[in-house]
């Protein structure tokens, strides 16, 4: 009988614990708690592409998994997969290579986290390059000597030899594209400073996503940065299937990506390739915009 009351007495210990923990703010089936002190504190546009949702540090209890899959024509390639290692010729710099020539694609796409005092080196010759600032500040400085400073949500599109300089005072990441520039007749490249704010919304016939380019539609640039926001609900009327190459960034939100067969859950950090032809198409899921940032090759004969 005694045993009996002991193990009555140890169930209701344990069951209270759980009770307990169920009904607390980090119970074992609830988030964590977010103070009053985090709520106020208005969290910086692009917040989530480095401190995403299911972080990787939300995974360090399931050894071996990872939501990033590569196939032959497309990938995802999520946060807890990111390897940094230092980025050559940029000082005081890591980088994370996402999707690069060794998978197919004609570009590469990196993300730069540049620490406390750190510079830039320059692309191989003849390669265009493009920055996108994600989180923080750095200073553009080129030939001319002359200085501007990029900050979140602001790009600077760099031609081909185009000697420049990104500098950091503090910390900052950005999300770099690069490749070998295609030229076609007597067509050049320019200089590019811009934000995303700054762009107009072009018509998408069709479609209900907004769109913004971040560089002319002129036929010396052979590639294009799209930014295109959806409301949650909203997908891709068109389930598209072209000769293009994608490389993906999603900035904020979250949704559904098919590509080819596949169905997969996406949030903002997440990076995706897309090889020419794959069947692709989204849906934004949620209560908040979704919003991606997308290279597209163009004006070149894909021959």
């Amino acid at each position: 009988m005694r045993s009996l009351h002991l193990i009555a007495f140890f169930f209701i210990i344990i069951i209270s614990v759980f009770v307990k923990a169920s009904k607390s703010d980090d119970g074992f089936c609830s988030a964590p708690s977010i103070t009053e002190s985090d709520e106020e504190k208005p969290k910086p546009i692009y917040w989530k592409v480095t401190n995403p949702t299911l972080s990787p540090s939300h995974l360090q209890d399931l050894p071996g998994y990872t939501r990033s899959v590569y196939k032959r024509d497309h990938a995802l390639i999520t946060p807890e997969s990111h390897v940094y290692s230092p980025l050559p010729d940029w000082t005081n710099t890591l980088g994370a290579y996402l999707i690069t020539p060794a998978m197919g694609s004609h570009f590469v796409m990196y993300f730069a986290k540049m620490k406390e005092m750190s510079s830039s080196g320059l692309p191989p010759k003849d390669m265009e390059r493009l920055v996108f600032v994600v989180e923080g500040a750095v200073t553009l400085t080129n030939t001319s000597s002359s200085s501007t400073k990029l900050t979140v949500d602001t790009y600077a599109y760099l031609p081909p030899n185009f000697y420049h300089s990104l500098d950091c005072a503090e910390s900052a990441t950005l999300i770099v594209f690069e490749r070998r520039y295609e030229r076609l007749g007597s067509h050049t490249t320019e200089l590019i400073v811009g934000s995303t704010d700054k762009q107009p919304l072009l018509e998408t016939p069709g479609e209900v996503f907004e769109l913004r380019k971040l560089l002319p539609v002129s036929l010396a640039y052979d590639f294009n940065i799209h930014i295109m926001d959806f409301q949650p609900g909203e997908f891709l009327n068109v389930k598209e299937v072209h000769y293009n190459q994608h490389g993906l960034l999603l900035l904020e939100g979250q949704g559904i990506y098919r590509l080819g067969d596949n169905w997969y859950p996406v949030q903002a950090g997440d990076v995706i390739w897309m090889a020419p032809f794959v069947p692709q198409w989204y849906a934004a899921l949620g209560k908040t915009r979704s919003r991606y940032l997308l290279y597209k090759d163009v004006n070149r004969n894909p021959l």
